[in-house]
């Protein structure tokens, strides 16, 4: 049996098989629905059900039962009931299309004991134009691919990553470390769906673990200096201070930034560290007693992003205004 799929937008449809994820059906048919992980972890694929009911074989970690019961699914896991009538998430700014590109390395150095700051150029007829917190494939030889959001403002040349060394990854603890200026890699860019919503007019909320401070590094500099830029608060989350990369070029940003608040939130903090420990969504809620007002920003392990959504909507954040980016290192673990 299969069933139709109608995609508000554009009127296309594609048929679905019970036993396919939505993701996958239109993928086979040629449609494009955003996405990134296809572990039901990172809410990119998020959709809005019109019509119609969905189930699941496993009920996804990036989606809360609230957001379910408000008529969301993600579309990497969800598989149709019944013929559907499905919406894209929100309309995202325009950006170049994905392409194939040889950039060249200017720069590698250590950010932290396992972070690597990564630069790299394109070439001048690449014409790049992308979103602040989208991401780059790096293509290696052997055909995998890994994955890194940009971290520097948008440039269309000009990029900038935070290299997080996983233990015996092949990639990111034996080649990148390795590189040096004038190299060259083979990437695919510009992907992914997380990206700031200027339209939504709230004060942003961004909470951010590990190297999940690249996009959110990112999209704030692209709001530097600029006069319709929201109140910010940056909520950041690591093990101990030694982690703490950055840390004060971010306490620098409160001079580019409007009514910018940065929070550091340890959870193995040593005996001198003087500020928050535990995690990051426990202070956001011991700080802010209303979320209703917010734009919701995550990025960083997947644990901390499907623990915060819940304890954020229960706070009355809106649904409609959370944007998540669950880092996962499946992959590269597994390919090491």
């Amino acid at each position: 049996m299969h069933h139709r799929i109608h995609l508000m937008e554009g009127a296309q449809c594609f048929d679905a098989r019970p036993d396919e994820s939505l993701l996958d059906a239109a993928l086979r048919q040629d449609l494009h629905l955003a996405h990134e992980c296809r572990l039901g972890s990172c809410g990119t694929c998020r959709i809005r059900l019109v019509e119609g009911t969905v189930f699941y074989e496993d009920f996804p970690v990036g989606l809360t039962s609230e957001e379910a019961q408000q008529g969301f699914a993600l579309a990497c896991q969800a598989r149709a009931a019944s013929d559907l009538v499905i919406s894209p998430e929100r309309r995202l700014p325009p950006c170049s299309a994905p392409a194939r590109h040889v950039a060249t390395v200017k720069a590698v150095q250590a950010l932290a004991e396992d972070v690597l700051h990564l630069a790299l150029e394109l070439p001048p007829e690449a014409g790049l134009l992308y979103r602040a917190g989208q991401y780059v494939n790096i293509l290696l030889p052997d055909g995998s691919h890994r994955s890194f959001s940009m971290a520097s403002r948008p440039n269309p040349r000009s990029l900038e990553f935070h290299i997080r060394r996983v233990p015996q990854g092949r990639f990111t603890s034996e080649d990148a470390p390795r590189l040096q200026p004038g190299d060259t890699l083979l990437v695919e860019l510009p992907l992914g769906g997380f990206c700031y919503h200027a339209d939504d007019y709230r004060p942003l909320l961004m909470l951010a673990t590990g190297t999940g401070l690249a996009p959110i590094k990112s999209i704030l500099e692209s709001l530097m200096d600029d006069e319709d830029c929201p109140p910010v608060r940056l909520y950041r989350g690591m093990r101990t201070e030694a982690e703490l990369y950055l840390h004060e070029e971010i306490l620098r940003w409160a001079e580019r930034l409007c009514d910018f608040r940065y929070v550091p939130v340890l959870s193995r903090a040593g005996a001198q560290w003087k500020g928050r420990r535990g995690h990051v969504q426990q202070a956001v809620l011991e700080d802010i007693e209303d979320l209703s007002e917010y734009a919701i920003y995550m990025c960083g392990s997947a644990a901390m992003i499907s623990d915060a959504k819940k304890a954020l909507l229960a706070r009355g954040a809106s649904i409609d205004h959370v944007y998540a980016d669950a880092f996962t290192f499946q992959s590269e673990a597994a390919l090491a």
